[in-house]
Order: structure tokens, then sequence, then C-alpha cells
């Protein structure tokens, strides 16, 4: 039996989903890598990895009941999408700063991307996806939420780091 136009747009969505989990778990690590000023931060991060990876465990089950697979080369073309973003911050000294306001972009976009692929599965009556989806994204709107809320802080803090010559403020 043939696929529906929107259950293959739904499948190839669910993948970009997947690609996009890997991108955010890559983009995280390394920022999280950096943080030894902030700590507040740091943990703050390393708990949205841990949640990311449970994302995409949730978004390959959701693959897997459809019986289709992860989209190899997305999850690649993310990661080093992902890897060139960390490299390109080692160049700028307000990474700290660059990386939250990036963080918090990345939330957003995840939060749109989950929205339209609730609304996707629902279509094509995955009504179980749809609640994946609606789980993630709620984790998403609290990670954005916290950014929001303690962006302010971390800039601060730099701010503060800066002036003192003896400390690197984007570490």
């Amino acid at each position: 039996m043939s696929k529906s136009k929107a259950q293959e747009n739904y499948i190839d969505w669910v993948r970009d989903a997947h690609a996009m989990e890997k991108q955010a778990e890559t983009m995280l690590t390394k920022m999280a890598d950096r943080l030894e000023h902030y700590p507040l931060l740091q943990r703050r991060i390393k708990e949205h990895i841990v949640e990311t990876q449970g994302q995409q465990k949730l978004v390959q089950d959701v693959l897997d009941r459809l019986d289709t697979s992860h989209s190899v080369i997305k999850d690649v073309a993310a990661k080093a999408t992902a890897m060139g973003q960390s490299l390109s911050g080692m160049f700028v000294s307000d990474v700290v700063v660059k990386g939250g306001i990036s963080g918090y972009v990345f939330e957003h976009f995840e939060i749109a991307c989950y929205s339209a692929l609730i609304v996707a599965a629902e279509a094509v009556g995955d009504l179980q996806g749809a609640q994946t989806f609606k789980t993630i994204k709620i984790q998403e709107e609290q990670m954005a939420k916290w950014l929001e809320e303690n962006l302010p802080a971390v800039t601060k803090r730099y701010l503060a780091l800066l002036e003192n010559p003896d400390v690197d403020a984007s570490r």
C-alpha cells in the first residue's frame, strides 16, 4: 500500500526532528564543556542534554513504530552543522552570551517544529506520535523559559567577569 503525500511528509519531518535533536545534543555538549564560570547555566544545559537524549529516543521510537529509520545523512549533516557552530564560537570572546541567545532561538525553532509535527501526526492518524511530540514540546518550552529568565543574569556575570583580567569570561 502506498503512502499518501501527507504521510510521506510526516515521516520526513519526523526524520528531520531526529536530526534536529542530534544537532541540539552536539551544540549543548560543546557549550556545557566551556562554562566553568557559569555553574547554574552549565547545570541546566547538562540537564537538557539528558532531556535531548531522551527526546532522540522518543523520536526514534516513533520512526520505529512507523517502520522507517532516521536519516543517517540528515543526522550527519546536523551534527556537522552543530560542530561548525560550536567551532565558530571558539573565536569570539562573548561566546557565553551569544551561545545563550542562540540556545534561546534554537529552543523556539524546536517548539515550532514540534507544533507542526503534532498537527501532522494528528492529520495522518498517529495519535501516539502526537502525544510524544506534545511531551517533547513541553520540555523545549521549559528550556526556552529557563533561558529567557536566566540570560540576563548570565549576561551580567559575563560583563562582571570581563573586568577581571585574571579570568577568562568566556569560560
